[in-house]
């Protein structure tokens, strides 16, 4: 089974990179946040045109977003809200097997790290803790897959300067803490880690802001494949397709692929 995680940045924008990413890895199930785009202007013929005939859309106008679109039929789906707000940031399907998928599109937070002083990170600490409490409650023996753009660069190496990012959203100790925290809750295994030593830089997200991304690849990673235990030895292969990134009209994210039994 395949399976590709990615913030695609506007799907009706960027259909037709989807349909190469398709092309070019013939996932199983594909993970989408940040689709913009509410439910009933969802492009449900162009993505079953692709080849996946089920589909989990949980979208709103303009912003924000997640879809799970799958060549294997869904036992159960279910689209969820969180914090009290009607932003469509989290989705679920039961897949053959009793395979539960759950995809995230955690908060940004802006860009003052003060949950005192911007309402944007306050948001994104409250996601991170209803996260928590979530999976805590509901553990189980179920074999589980956590994926989505978690809005965190967790390890050292997840990002471009460890030392100068410390205070910059999405790699600040306080959002370190709060998601090694989901790890630990839902006993997850970082996917992509699995493969690749903590000590090797990698990213899955580059600024439009950079005038040159590829020379000074200020990268971090924050596309992120978890999952139980159960699963590990499954585990096949996984990359992170960082030539995304120089398509034309390109998502600041890159697809993250993963491969298992």
């Amino acid at each position: 089974m395949r399976l590709v995680t990615w913030n695609i940045n506007s799907l009706r924008l960027r259909l037709p990179l989807l349909q190469r990413l398709v092309q070019e890895e013939q996932p199983d199930v594909i993970c989408l946040q940040e689709i913009k785009v509410q439910d009933s202007e969802f492009p449900e013929e162009g993505v079953k045109s692709l080849g996946y005939p089920h589909v989990l859309r949980h979208g709103m106008k303009g912003y924000n977003g997640v879809a799970i679109l799958s060549r294997l039929e869904f036992l159960a789906k279910d689209p969820q809200n969180w914090c009290a707000k009607d932003d469509s940031r989290h989705g679920r399907v039961i897949l053959p097997g009793d395979l539960d998928l759950q995809n995230f599109y955690v908060p940004a937070g802006g860009d003052i790290p003060d949950a005192k002083k911007n309402v944007k990170f306050a948001h994104k600490l409250q996601f991170l803790d209803e996260m928590n409490a979530y999976f805590r409650k509901r553990r189980t023996k179920q074999k589980s897959i956590m994926v989505g753009d978690l809005n965190i660069a967790p390890l050292e190496h997840d990002v471009w300067s460890h030392k100068q990012l410390l205070d910059v959203v999405s790699h600040t100790p306080i959002e370190v803490e709060k998601l090694t925290s989901i790890k630990k809750a839902g006993k997850w295994v970082d996917a992509v880690r699995h493969f690749v030593p903590e000590d090797q830089k990698l990213f899955s997200w580059w600024s439009y802001r950079s005038p040159d991304w590829t020379k000074n690849d200020r990268g971090r990673r924050l596309d992120h494949i978890w999952v139980t235990p159960d699963l590990q030895k499954s585990l096949k292969r996984a990359r992170i397709r960082k030539d995304m990134r120089a398509w034309a009209q390109p998502s600041d994210h890159v697809a993250v692929v993963l491969d298992f039994d």
